[in-house]
């Protein structure tokens, strides 16, 4: 049987399935050939899903991070999705799974989200902006390839902003016409980091696709930018849209 067909029937991970393989054969004394590494799109010259990595790029400067952790010999990349936006996780799992075709994904259940996990060894050379410490404490800038790749999807990189630090809301407001009060309502994108050079990406790539923004109201560390003239707004709308 095949370890996906073993995992089905024991309602376990694939990925069990092959470390128990993977430690019986070791028991035995098996050599098992291991499997090419030349799978970095980096490194190797290897395909890239550009679009879905420009995507994934946009998570992982909001809601994501490489763990490296002393009893895993695999760096891992972990994004954090609330379990409010369940087709957010869909779409951000199936990003991981076309820019990493090679490598099992994974969820991990939490109070009120799940973690969405993929082990690779060069995930350094994908994400160069990982290091120790807090992202809005280091400088996070784009590289030559990376600058290149959101200049091509630009809307993809802010959906995946927007759907990790931004939203859309629906504001409204009160005014009195014709001595009639009457209620307005008009929708806004935001986006907040505390990060300056995450913000600076996010106003850059706005500005490449014509969206008009200005900073909103600042709040303690976190400072906020806001979309909310309606031809920007419908512009926003037309790539990126409400959370689901």
């Amino acid at each position: 049987m095949t370890d996906r067909a073993v995992a089905e029937r024991l309602n376990v991970p694939r990925g069990t399935v092959g470390w128990w393989r993977h430690e019986d054969r070791g028991k035995r004394g098996e050599r098992v050939a291991s499997r090419p590494s030349l799978l970095c799109p980096v490194c190797d010259n290897q395909p890239l899903d550009r679009a879905s990595y420009a995507y994934l790029l946009g998570l992982y400067l909001g809601d994501g991070y490489i763990g490296v952790y002393a009893k895993h010999k695999v760096p891992s990349l972990l994004l954090t999705m609330d379990n409010a936006w369940p087709g957010l996780q869909d779409v951000a799992e199936a990003a991981l799974r076309a820019v990493f075709p090679h490598n099992a994904t994974c969820r991990l259940r939490r109070k009120g989200c799940q973690n969405l996990k993929v082990y690779f060894k060069h995930l350094t050379c994908l994400f160069p902006q990982h290091g120790l410490g807090k992202k809005h404490e280091r400088a996070i800038a784009l590289v030559g390839w990376h600058q290149e790749i959101v200049n091509q999807h630009p809307w993809a990189f802010l959906r995946g902003l927007i759907h990790s630090d931004g939203c859309r809301i629906t504001n409204w407001t009160e005014k009195t016409v014709s001595g009639v009060r009457k209620r307005y309502e008009y929708p806004r994108y935001f986006f907040s980091n505390v990060s300056a050079d995450i913000l600076r990406l996010h106003t850059d790539a706005l500005d490449a696709v014509g969206v008009e923004w200005r900073p909103a109201n600042q709040r303690r560390a976190v400072e906020n930018v806001s979309v909310a003239k309606r031809a920007s707004v419908a512009l926003m709308d037309a790539h990126i849209g409400p959370k689901y």
